[in-house]
This record gives C-alpha cells, structure tokens and sequence, in this order.
C-alpha cells in the first residue's frame, strides 16, 4: 500500500495538508508505484462559480474543515490506459470518479450536450463545462503526434 505524497494545486501550490482531510480521498493506495493524477475539488450543492470560491477559500485559508467538499479523479498524466480502463482503475485505487457515457458514433454527441444542458447528466457536479474524448489510447496517441489541424483526441463543451 502507497500513500499520497504530495497534492499539488494547478499552479504548483503545495496542498497536501487540506486535501488529505476531504472526505473521499483515500489514505492509501492499493499500488506500489508513482503516479500523477488529475482530478477537481468542488462543493456539493453548488453551482460552478459558487463551488470555486468555497474551494479556493478552503485551500488558501490556514484553517477550516472541507466537510461539504469532495474530489473528483479523471486522469492519469502520461497513462498507457484509455479513458474507460483509467476510470476503473482509479475506482480501484478508491478515487471517486466522474459519470461517464460512451457511445461508438459521434452523432450521439450533441444529445448528450443537450442532456448535460438539461440537466439530466452530470447534475450532481457543479460545472459550467464538459469534456468528450476519443476512448482509444492508439488513436489519442495518434491524434497528438499528428501535424494536421485536426489533431484533437478531446473536446471541451461549455455552457
């Protein structure tokens, strides 16, 4: 079993303290080797801007308990998995991980945009956007060595 070392804020910020006391993150990892992963803090019962601010409070203020504040896990940086086995392993290691839905044709994507719209998916999270990916590792790889302008393997969709 592996322990987190160091939780590091976007800009580089040190916050292993604080985020070691929300309640979803794990004490210990079931693995015995170094990784990064990509994740967000956010509070439950909130809209997007509101969920920022109660977080970024949280994490700049010397004291303070994260009682209503939960992390999300999506990535692992510089993982040889595709985005649905990189979920599951992360459920693994006890990250609490996004919904997710998949689909084999890409007409499918503008009804789920609709249901995110609606609020019908991924209502319990506060965001103001959504993010769609290629579930191929190959094709990620691909998509990001080659020099056309249609090189994405993700697509960011905001309200």
């Amino acid at each position: 079993m592996a322990s987190l070392i160091k939780l590091l804020q976007k800009k580089g910020f040190d916050v292993s303290s604080k985020i070691k006391q929300i309640k979803n993150v794990p004490d210990c990892i079931p693995i015995k080797r170094d990784f990064q992963i990509r994740g967000e803090l956010y509070a439950t019962n909130q809209v997007a801007g509101i969920s920022q601010r109660i977080t970024r409070k949280y994490l700049n203020d010397k004291e303070g308990i994260g009682e209503s504040l939960r992390f999300c896990c999506f990535q692992i940086l510089n993982g040889r998995l595709n985005q649905y086995e990189t979920l599951n392993y992360l459920k693994k290691c006890g990250f609490s991980t996004p919904d997710s839905y998949f689909t084999n044709h890409t007409s499918e994507i503008q009804i789920y945009k609709k249901n995110w719209l609606e609020k019908k998916i991924f209502a319990k999270y506060p965001t103001n956007g959504i993010v769609i990916k290629i579930n191929s590792r190959k094709l990620q790889l691909l998509r990001e060595k080659s020099l056309s302008q249609n090189n994405e393997w993700q697509y960011a969709i905001e309200k």
